[in-house]
């Protein structure tokens, strides 16, 4: 191996050292301004890094914080697959029955879109109540759009082509679907749920808030009755460090592994 090429392996291997250096010297700083903006404000207003993880240390070992945050999961969970389906079976209508086509894309597709999610929830409340039926619905009708749109996207860029040769083969629909529709949207499903999942979290806070008697957003609205912002920062930061590390640790990763099966 020759000098310039020592040079190169060096210049990227700085360059990440560089960064990640940055990015903790960011982290401190921001640190060291909460905590001493946090000294300046009462603590109801703004409580400082050390009582948010001593906050935070409760909540794990509180079942009680556990079965909120397990409550949290199971809505997003149940919104997630339930949208997904719908969105599916939407997009899936006017790629078999073209006279769909305007219905849904112009007329169903941009309602969907445009409908407060803060209207759902209280539509939500209205016709189910306050309990976890209201909180997946309202989750469910934002998520909708999102899978309509992406699965509508991913049957569009389908080659027709492919489609025709392989109904030649058979007449029946079930085998085509599942063996050349469903491999050919396998990105599009991954990048939809990848969406879903981090939009889902935003939410489901204000599901709960409105119309859950569980979860996170329900915590979050009794702290905020006892002025307990201690525990409201530490569900937010709780849920960010949550939906960053799955999109990190899980997401990522298929990703780039589904990119390289896709780019052969």
């Amino acid at each position: 191996m020759n000098a310039s090429a020592l040079v190169l392996g060096r210049a990227p291997r700085r360059g990440r050292v560089g960064r990640r250096t940055a990015g903790h010297l960011f982290t401190l700083a921001f640190l060291a301004a909460w905590e001493a903006g946090a000294r300046a404000a009462p603590s109801y207003l703004l409580p400082g890094p050390g009582e948010v993880a001593l906050r935070l240390w409760k909540f794990v070992g509180s079942a009680r914080d556990l079965g909120h945050l397990a409550a949290s999961l199971e809505h997003v969970g149940g919104a997630i697959a339930i949208s997904f389906v719908l969105g599916s079976l939407l997009a899936l209508l006017p790629f078999y029955l073209p006279v769909f086509r305007f219905a849904v894309e112009r007329r169903l597709g941009p309602f969907l879109n445009a409908f407060s999610g803060i209207g759902w929830t209280l539509l939500a409340v209205m016709w189910l109540g306050v309990n976890s039926g209201a909180v997946v619905f309202a989750i469910s009708a934002v998520l909708v759009p999102f899978a309509l749109v992406n699965m509508s996207a991913g049957l569009g860029a389908i080659d027709r082509d492919t489609v025709e040769m392989a109904a030649s083969f058979t007449r029946r629909r079930g085998p085509v679907f599942r063996l050349i529709v469903v491999p050919s949207l396998y990105p599009f499903i991954f990048a939809t749920i990848r969406i879903m999942f981090g939009v889902a979290w935003k939410v489901t806070l204000t599901a709960e808030l409105f119309g859950g008697n569980s979860g996170l957003g329900y915590m979050i609205n009794l702290a905020r009755q006892e002025y307990d912002t201690a525990t409201i920062v530490a569900a937010i930061v709780l849920i960010i460090a949550f939906v960053h590390g799955m999109d990190r640790l899980l997401f990522a990763p298929l990703q780039a592994r589904l990119e390289r099966h896709y780019a052969r």
